[in-house]
């Protein structure tokens, strides 16, 4: 994921700040739905065209899973990633996790995804 994220920004010209990714494996499940969760979040950030950074950190801690994806765009709604992220909240509901998308508009937006450990 770290040398898609980083083909994304030389393409876009948008920076991105990789603050956490895991050390192990995760499964690979998981794997899928996290990254299509920031390749969907990304898309959406390229599209809207204001956004100048993007902060991803993607933690695991005996409490599970938690992904963080924030950007500085002030014209996207969060609505508009609610519609898009749609299919992914659900995935992660699945796995008995939760998908929030918290925007102010003028300010930006942060998308937080939380897994339960697997068993």
């Amino acid at each position: 994921m770290a040398d898609y994220v980083a083909e994304w920004s030389r393409q876009t010209g948008i920076t991105v700040e990789i603050w956490a990714l895991p050390k192990q494996p995760l499964p690979t499940a998981i794997t899928e739905i996290v990254h299509g969760t920031i390749r969907d979040v990304l898309q959406e950030v390229e599209r809207q065209a204001a956004t100048r950074t993007v902060a991803i950190a993607l933690t695991v801690a005996p409490s599970g899973l938690r992904l963080t994806v924030s950007h500085d765009d002030s014209g996207t709604s969060a609505d508009v990633l609610e519609t898009r992220l749609r299919s992914r909240r659900a995935e992660i509901a699945g796995l008995g996790g939760r998908l929030t998308v918290n925007g102010v508009r003028g300010e930006g937006t942060t998308i937080s995804a939380a897994v339960p450990p697997t068993r």
